[in-house]
């Protein structure tokens, strides 16, 4: 089966299709991560995007379903240098190929993605389209061009969780037990209640937070402030999730009313909800982050973590109010802005992925400063 990449600037690649027979749209992103290819392609936050994976060979290791971030792959479309159509591992419960064909994700291999990723660079992310079907490439082009832009785009409120949901560590997704998963930092013994906005929300974010013995309500990304706090929580989280944070006016007027009345923690757009609902911007970056080996600074211990991450915009600290707001985290490869927290509230975020699934376990501890977080706050 042949397959064609086709980008909006022009730029054609030519390869072999996997996957589902079809055709796919979207913003194309490379992520650099070595491993996890099963929960980047189930990470809601790639909602809207074809992923190019700069590691060389996908699929060899199969999938399960207990590498699974959420329900179903998020991915529009893969692009890869070689993909297996068989898999090596003893957990893998099926193929990549027959995954990726269940849910009608299209695949590209056999393409030079060193070509792809420099090209990217080079000119920024672009629109794209995958088809295994469609051989006129001035018409691939031409619907390239056609789809619509991230910028200003909620799909927030799309991937989110349509009703609310409880997750504990008694939960069957949260995997007691597993040996590949830490184990509860919290000794304690008292639970906690967390409050989640889903925007995408991955199920490591979740087992993390049951690992520090809380029990966690899910809600809806529109849920307001007012429903939040009739829930009586210890704390409130803000998830990673896809597309641009500008038009979630709805979670911004969410942090600013919670503010000040219960402790509460960003990740990923999270983050940048934080960042928005605080005074300052948001903008797109040329080309994102989406890898797990970039290196974060930490300005309070002047510690370097390894990070997790994926996100296509950052935000801008001249826009932020150095009286209330600090930055604690810097990314050291471009120095943007990767943490920030409030200097009166109990609330602070962080740009990256500290549940790193895929990815290191240097920024872990995050999960129980937000649990220190809640216990002192309840003193």
């Amino acid at each position: 089966m042949q397959a064609i990449l086709a980008l909006e600037d022009g730029r054609i690649f030519r390869g072999k299709g996997f996957g589902a027979p079809a055709e796919c749209s979207g913003e194309v992103v490379f992520n650099t991560a070595l491993t996890g290819y099963q929960e980047i392609f189930t990470d809601p936050s790639y909602a809207g995007q074809i992923v190019v994976l700069t590691n060389p060979q996908i699929g060899n290791y199969g999938t399960t379903p207990n590498d699974d971030e959420s329900t179903k792959p998020y991915i529009e479309g893969l692009v890869t240098r070689e993909f297996s159509p068989v898999s090596s591992n003893w957990r893998s419960t099926q193929v990549t190929d027959e995954y990726l064909e269940k849910y009608n994700v299209p695949v590209i291999a056999e393409v030079d993605t060193r070509a792809i990723v420099r090209h990217l660079r080079a000119n920024g992310v672009m629109r794209g389209v995958i088809s295994t079907k469609v051989t006129d490439v001035d018409a691939l082009v031409a619907k390239a061009r056609a789809i619509r832009k991230m910028d200003g785009t909620d799909l927030a409120s799309v991937v989110s969780t349509k009703t609310p949901y409880e997750f504990s560590s008694s939960s069957a997704a949260n995997e007691t037990g597993d040996k590949f998963l830490p184990a509860s930092i919290s000794t304690d013994g008292k639970q906690m209640h967390v409050v989640a906005y889903d925007f995408g929300i991955k199920q490591n974010i979740l087992r993390m937070l049951a690992r520090e013995n809380c029990r966690v309500t899910v809600v809806p990304a529109k849920t307001s402030a007012a429903e939040v706090l009739a829930m009586n929580p210890d704390g409130v989280f803000f998830s990673n999730g896809p597309g641009d944070p500008e038009p979630l006016d709805y979670a911004q007027k969410n942090v600013q009313d919670l503010a000040g009345k219960t402790p509460m923690f960003g990740i990923c757009l999270g983050h940048q909800i934080f960042g928005l609902a605080l005074g300052g911007k948001t903008y797109k970056l040329k080309f994102g982050h989406h890898g797990a080996n970039h290196p974060i600074k930490n300005l309070e211990t002047g510690k370097v973590e390894i990070t997790s991450q994926n996100h296509n915009y950052a935000v801008d600290p001249e826009t932020l109010d150095d009286a209330t707001v600090a930055v604690t985290h810097t990314n050291l490869n471009d120095g943007t802005v990767a943490g920030l927290k409030h200097k009166e509230h109990p609330m602070f975020s962080v740009q990256y992925h500290p549940e790193a699934s895929p990815g290191p376990h240097d920024s872990h501890y995050l999960f129980k400063d937000f649990r220190k977080m809640m216990d002192e706050w309840k003193k």
